[in-house]
């Protein structure tokens, strides 16, 4: 599993504490300098079942500045936000976890942080 942080969070430290607690076995990706590609976004899009204004930090500055509220929030307008995303990545929702079963999830609660912990594949050992 791994999970998107930015380390001056108080919820991305929280899940770190939580995940840590539960003995998971995870990496840490400090996503602002560890910028992910157009097409990591997309797939952690379809690991969250989400669009990318669903995971879009609207109230940063940035976003502002780029009237994202305004954007249309449809098909058409899909890859201008993947693109704002990349290119902007403070404005990616956090702390994110990709699950071992494929899934993703934000983890803001310590419920969301634990149910990715019980996401397993089906052939993983911890699976009961």
């Amino acid at each position: 599993m791994e999970i998107w942080i930015n380390p001056s969070c108080s919820k991305c430290r929280s899940a770190l504490t939580l995940l840590d607690a539960e003995g998971a076995d995870y990496t840490v990706r400090r996503y602002l300098e560890d910028v992910p590609a157009r097409d990591e976004i997309r797939d952690v899009l379809d690991r969250l079942g989400l669009e990318p204004w669903d995971i879009t930090r609207t109230t940063e500055a940035v976003a502002k500045e780029l009237g994202l509220k305004e954007w249309a929030r449809d098909a058409g307008s899909r890859e201008r936000w993947i693109s704002a995303l990349a290119e902007h990545p403070r404005l990616i929702q956090r702390p994110i976890i990709t699950a071992d079963d494929g899934t993703a999830v934000v983890a803001r609660t310590d419920e969301a942080v634990r149910d990715a912990v019980t996401r397993v594949t089906p052939n993983d050992s911890r699976n009961p």
